[in-house]
């Protein structure tokens, strides 16, 4: 039976060198005393060693899926570099701020070192490591090429990742619009027209109708602006306890994700870099491409590409080509199935797959900038025809008594 570990912490020293000049910094130890001595061994006296205490705003921080992907490359590239296991994670544990992120590299280390493999101590950590990612951690071990699979893996989530960013940028946009249309809006409405309406109540003289209706919405909002931000907040919290409750819910609204203009070509393709980035990536690990379907389904994000995936799945099983099964489904571009079917007819699939995935993951770069640079202007053009509008509302009656005078 093995033992159990013994828990390291991080302490920082102060203390002198050698020539008598002050130096301090950060080490991991069990114990004060046993940093002491392994400093003593590096020629360091050493004059306070603390317990590294938590940061009061990093104490609460989360876990980003960036800090796996960083985790991920730091491992392979220690792998690589031939750094036993157990010290890499020393190593990649002590150069994270997040103390959430040591906690997690640290508690990896404790199951590798009391005897479990790399895999299985992922496995206990379903938060952050999914199933392909701790099966193809898995498939290294027992291959013995862990460095070659950590650095795949780690590809994987940097792609991935940064496609995430790129599409969370594209939706932001449009969101940011209408919310500073309706603040712009809202203040304009129940703080600037009803000095505006004191004003029109001493002219005696018929307002006109653009006016008139700006002054109603105006009133109308004073009176009930609490119950339109409640209504706002409720519909919000609805529609997150619906999509993340519901899974009715979320599929239709994958659909008409999928069918918004400029979103849903971005989000399309996406999910087509996605699907071809995890197939390629599992299959060159060697998975069995029925298999490798399972966790492509996942990745894809989206009902759809998940639902046409499970489908190619049934297909391949039953003998049917890749290529000639994702032309079936229609959901799949031509330049996907065609690239795949030079794939499967040269034997390098994987390949093929990870141009494909490239270049649909430029195709959304590109797009992504295309959107930003279009937003930009369209802005302006939202904000300046609302306040615009409601400046001209405000000065049509001014403009009117000029006119009569």
């Amino acid at each position: 039976m093995a033992q159990k570990a013994i828990k390291t912490s991080v302490f920082t020293w102060e203390g002198t060198n050698r020539q008598g000049a002050k130096i301090k910094g950060e080490l991991s130890g069990v114990s004060p005393a046993l940093v002491k001595a392994q400093l003593r061994k590096q020629g360091v006296n050493p004059q306070k060693v603390r317990k590294k205490s938590a940061s009061l705003f990093g104490a609460g921080k989360k876990i980003k899926p960036m800090d796996i992907a960083l985790f991920t490359r730091q491992m392979a590239t220690m792998m690589k570099a031939g750094v036993p296991l157990l010290q890499s994670f020393e190593i990649i544990g002590e150069g994270f701020d997040n103390p959430n992120m040591r906690k997690l590299v640290d508690d990896l280390k404790q199951d590798v070192a009391a005897g479990n493999s790399f895999a299985s101590a992922l496995r206990k950590q379903p938060k952050y490591f999914d199933d392909l990612y701790c099966n193809l951690v898995d498939s290294g071990e027992q291959s013995g090429s862990l460095e070659t699979l950590l650095d795949r893996v780690a590809t994987y989530k940097e792609k991935t990742e940064a496609l995430k960013a790129k599409i969370k940028k594209a939706m932001n946009y449009p969101i940011a619009v209408v919310l500073v249309a309706i603040i712009v809006s809202a203040i304009l409405l129940i703080k600037v027209v009803p000095q505006f309406q004191d004003v029109f109540a001493n002219f005696g003289a018929e307002l006109p109708a653009f006016t008139l209706f700006v002054i109603g919405i105006s009133e109308a909002l004073q009176a009930w602006w609490h119950l339109v931000l409640l209504a706002m907040v409720g519909a919000a919290y609805a529609f997150k306890t619906a999509h993340g409750k519901s899974e009715r819910f979320r599929n239709w609204f994958d659909r008409l994700l999928l069918k918004m203009p400029i979103v849903g070509d971005i989000l399309y393709k996406s999910a087509v870099a996605r699907f071809a980035r995890t197939l390629a990536t599992t299959f060159a690990a060697g998975v069995p491409l029925v298999d490798a379907l399972d966790s492509v389904a996942g990745a894809t994000g989206n009902v759809v590409f998940r639902n046409a995936t499970m489908k190619v799945k049934s297909d391949v099983s039953s003998g049917m080509q890749l290529n000639f099964s994702m032309r079936t489904t229609g959901t799949f571009p031509s330049m996907a199935i065609q690239m795949t079917a030079i794939g499967e007819e040269s034997g390098s699939l994987d390949e093929m797959l990870a141009k494909v995935a490239t270049f649909y993951e430029e195709e959304v770069d590109n797009m992504v900038d295309g959107l930003t640079a279009l937003m930009e202007p369209m802005i302006m053009a939202v904000l300046g025809v609302l306040v615009g509008g409601l400046i001209i509302a405000m000065y049509l009656p001014i403009f009117q008594l000029g006119a009569v005078v």
